[in-house]
């Protein structure tokens, strides 16, 4: 327990409960939770899709000229997307999602990014939690320093569950933190570590990345029914989790600001289409939105959801049946605060003359223009302090308008 947890405790009982589900799953699960203290009734919660998602199988442009060309053997069949216009399709593990975008409480947005443009997860992951426009041009969170403006009334500061706090909420405001296990790190975790230690060793690396393929092809080939179990309790512990979240969240001293990892978007290798590893993901995920507004009830009118990855995938599949290390992908937004209901998109084709480098997805909306859209229409932040404190050096990125609902 953190100091801060110490000295404004929640109710022993409270805890408890809102922690127990999350308790026996958080060592077996890709995915971590982090909480803070915002003012007001409005909730945010930030989910960080680490590892790279392909948004292009999330959210499929079918009506592209050179969207089934383009992708190959992995683009999505008619019987894997529910078409949300005559334009895009939403996977169909994402039925809870579709659910809340057919009720105008959830909306994508397509071909986004930040404003990191190579490919290394951990870089890209820091600009994605800190806020800037380099790797490491921010040293703290750019959710902490949005608590750093903000007139917090809450009786806990702030709360983190999970392993560690991720750097979005690292920063002079203090955030409490509290882990149900330490057994181990995460896969996804490990294998990352190993790719940043034997980043500069082209031996080294090529080997892991060969391991890396050769496994997932075994795993998905040979070892269906287990990775099917695995499936199901990957979304059993999410719910599990999302139940406790929903609780933390709705109590009126508790914190209103809250961050959750999942983790296993780096799909190198046979990652699928209707079926596999990226539909399994997606299922996962949209527990998460589903679970959220069920958990937190009349609350959810005052909430919004955002998840996000580091950078999206190569437009073309690779010679595993995956995808490598790309650019745009594009982010999900769910909540009673919502102004949902479509996809938001400045489409910029997939034509291989239209892709960015001749490979990847062209990144056309700024993720800063989401974010502040957050801080300053639904957090109700100062647009003076969002643009010099919270995201310096992006005055020329405005706030995307419409995506909050006018109360």
């Amino acid at each position: 327990m953190t100091k801060a947890f110490e000295t404004t405790p929640l109710p022993r009982r409270f805890f408890l409960q809102s922690i127990a589900g999350a308790a026996a799953i958080t060592a077996l699960s890709p995915f971590r939770v982090s909480f803070a203290a915002a003012p007001g009734d409005q909730r945010f919660v930030f989910i960080i899709l680490r590892g790279a998602m392909d948004g292009l199988a999330a959210v499929a442009p079918y009506g592209d000229p050179a969207y089934a060309q383009a992708r190959g053997n992995i683009a999505l069949p008619k019987s894997a997307y529910t078409p949300i216009d005559g334009f895009y399709g939403l996977h169909k593990s994402f039925s809870g999602f579709q659910n809340l975008m057919q009720q105008k409480e959830a909306v994508v947005i397509h071909a986004i990014a930040t404003p990191y443009r190579e490919r290394s997860h951990f870089d890209a992951q820091n600009v994605l939690e800190c806020g800037a426009t380099r790797p490491h041009g921010l040293r703290d969170g750019w959710l902490n320093r949005a608590l750093s403006v903000i007139d917090t009334k809450s009786d806990t500061p702030g709360l983190a569950v999970g392993q560690a706090i991720p750097l979005a909420l690292q920063g002079q405001v203090a955030v409490g933190s509290w882990s149900p296990s330490a057994k181990g790190v995460p896969p996804d975790a490990m294998l990352l570590t190993l790719e940043k230690l034997y980043a500069q060793d082209d031996i080294f690396h090529s080997a892991l990345s060969q391991a890396v393929n050769i496994h997932d092809i075994v795993d998905e080939g040979g070892m269906g029914k287990m990775r099917g179990n695995a499936n199901l309790r990957n979304r059993q512990a999410m719910a599990d989790t999302i139940k406790a979240v929903g609780k933390i969240l709705s109590d009126p001293k508790g914190p209103r600001i809250a961050t959750l990892e999942l983790g296993g978007w780096d799909t190198h290798a046979q990652q699928g289409t209707e079926a596999g590893v990226l539909a399994n993901n997606f299922a996962t995920l949209d527990e998460a939105f589903k679970g959220l507004k069920e958990a937190l009830g009349p609350l959810w009118a005052k909430t919004v959801v955002l998840a996000a990855t580091e950078f999206g995938r190569t437009v073309s599949v690779n010679g595993t049946g995956g995808t490598d290390h790309g650019t745009a992908s594009c982010a999900f937004m769910a909540g009673g605060a919502v102004n949902g209901g479509g996809v938001v998109a400045k489409w910029p084709g997939l034509d291989k003359t239209q892709q960015y480098e001749g490979r990847d997805l062209r990144p056309t909306t700024d993720l800063r223009q989401v974010a502040k859209a957050v801080l300053q229409n639904h957090l109700q932040l100062p647009l003076r302090d969002v643009e010099q404190h919270i995201f310096p050096d992006s005055l020329q990125i405005r706030p995307l308008d419409g995506l909050i609902r006018k109360t």
